[in-house]
């Protein structure tokens, strides 16, 4: 039986924005001369979509927030072997709002971004794993 189209749409424009994010992130943290809080930002962003991606696909409601414990709690709640995951990515929450605005704390260093980097690699790709082909972007 074929998917609903608008919940195929609707989960590969969230998962589109993930990947863009994440592509942003690399750039960005791999520039001649990096913008390390910016790519942190952007990895936050890239795995906050495809969790909400996660869950618009199993019809799971989200409110609008950037703290990826809860969106991470909601996912292990649709599939319990996501949560180790969604607990190691919880420590991006910060970098939603850490380092935007004048006086906020110090951006992150080169290595804490790989590690952020690579934490948004691995949601985005175990995500893809858990959905059907048609709405990967």
């Amino acid at each position: 039986m074929p998917h609903d189209p608008a919940r195929v749409d609707e989960t590969r424009a969230w998962l589109a924005k993930a990947s863009e994010d994440l592509r942003a992130a690399q750039l960005l943290a791999n520039a001649a001369t990096p913008l390390l809080d910016n790519a942190a930002f952007h990895a936050q962003q890239a795995v906050e979509k495809a969790m909400k991606g996660y869950l618009v696909w199993h019809d799971v409601v989200f409110r609008r927030t950037h703290d990826l414990t809860e969106v991470g709690q909601q996912c292990a709640g649709v599939d319990a072997s996501l949560e180790p995951l969604c607990k190691r990515a919880e420590r991006l929450s910060v970098f939603a709002w850490s380092s935007r605005y004048p006086g906020d704390p110090s951006e992150p260093d080169a290595d804490e971004v790989r590690e952020t980097l690579a934490v948004a690699q691995e949601v985005l790709d175990e995500v893809l794993l858990r959905l059907p082909p048609e709405v990967r972007p």
